[in-house]
C-alpha cells in the first residue's frame, strides 16, 4: 500500500454504519489497551453524541498519526486507502487496513488515528482517537514527532476540530471570494473550488479554443512531500431544474408493411 495514498470514503460506503446522531468517537484501539501491531490493523468507532449529525457529512479521510497533540507537533504517517480490496475492508463501524512496519518507530502511546469528515454545508469536523502503542515497528520518527512526544502526559489525542459551516460557527462559512482564488494559490488544510459549469442547451462554438491557458508540467524525480491540503470544497450549484408530464398519447403500432416486418420476430 502506498504510504501517501489518501483515504476518501464516500458516504455511500459508510451507509452500513447507520449512525444517526453525531460525529465519530473512536472505541478501538482503546487507551491503555494492548495497542496494535504492524500489519493488519482494525479501527472501530461509535456515535459521540456531539454535533454535527452523520447525515450532514459527505466524505471521510482516515490517517495514522504520531507525535504531540498540537498540529505542529505530530506527523501524518500514513493515509489509508480503499482502492486496494485485498488490504481494505469496511464492515459496519469498523475499518481494517494495513500499516507497514517502517512507517514509524516503537514508542508507547505515540500513535493515534485522525478522521476528517466533510460537511455538506461546508467546512469539516476532525476527530482523533485515543493514543495507543504499536509493536513490531522498525522505522524512525522525525525530529518533530520526537519533540512533540515530550509534551504528552496522558492517552488523549488532540481535541476535536469542528469547522463545520453553520450559524453557530460562522467563521467556517467560506465567502464568495474564496472560490475565486486560484486553487494553487490557496493555503491551509481546506481549499475551495469554483462552481462547476452547467452544460449549455446547444453548441454555439465554431472553433475549439481552451478555456484556460496551458500550464507547465514538471516531472517529479523523487518522492514528493505529503500535500498539506486535506479537503476541497466545491461551490454549490445555484441553477434549478423543472419538469412536466408529457400528456401526448403514444403513437399507435404500425399497420403497414412495417407491421408485417415486426410480426416476423414475434416467434
Amino acid at each position: 500500500m502506498a504510504p501517501n495514498a489518501i483515504l476518501r470514503v464516500s458516504l455511500a460506503l459508510f451507509a452500513a454504519l447507520h449512525l444517526v446522531s453525531a460525529d465519530v468517537e473512536f472505541t478501538s484501539p482503546a487507551a491503555n489497551g494492548p495497542g496494535l501491531s504492524a500489519g493488519s490493523v482494525s479501527v472501530a468507532w461509535k456515535d459521540s453524541g456531539d454535533e454535527p449529525p452523520i447525515s450532514a457529512l459527505t466524505t471521510y479521510q482516515l490517517f495514522l498519526c504520531a507525535g504531540g497533540n498540537s498540529e505542529d507537533e505530530y506527523d501524518v504517517l500514513l493515509a489509508l486507502t480503499p482502492t486496494i480490496p485485498s488490504t481494505f475492508a469496511i464492515t459496519g463501524n469498523k475499518f481494517t487496513g494495513t500499516v507497514g512496519a517502517t512507517v514509524g518507530g516503537p514508542s508507547k502511546n505515540a500513535y493515534f488515528f485522525k478522521m476528517i469528515s466533510t460537511a455538506a454545508a461546508g467546512g469539516t469536523v476532525t476527530n482523533f482517537s485515543p493514543r495507543f502503542a504499536m509493536s513490531g515497528m522498525t522505522g524512525t520518527f522525525s525530529a518533530k514527532v520526537t519533540t512533540g512526544l515530550k509534551s504528552v502526559t496522558g492517552t488523549d489525542g488532540p481535541d476535536t476540530i469542528n469547522a463545520v459551516a453553520d450559524a453557530q460557527n460562522p467563521a467556517a462559512n467560506p465567502s464568495a471570494g474564496d472560490y475565486d482564488v486560484e486553487y494553487t494559490m490557496q493555503t491551509g488544510a481546506t481549499r475551495y473550488a469554483p462552481m462547476q459549469p452547467v452544460p449549455p442547451t446547444k453548441i454555439t462554438k465554431k472553433n475549439r479554443t481552451p478555456l484556460y491557458p496551458t500550464s507547465s508540467v514538471d516531472i517529479a524525480k523523487s518522492h514528493l512531500p505529503i500535500p498539506k491540503q486535506q479537503t476541497t470544497i466545491t461551490q454549490s450549484q445555484t441553477f434549478s431544474v423543472s419538469s412536466m408530464e408529457n400528456t401526448v398519447s403514444a403513437a399507435p403500432m404500425p399497420s403497414d408493411d412495417m407491421a408485417k416486418f415486426l410480426a416476423r420476430w414475434k416467434d
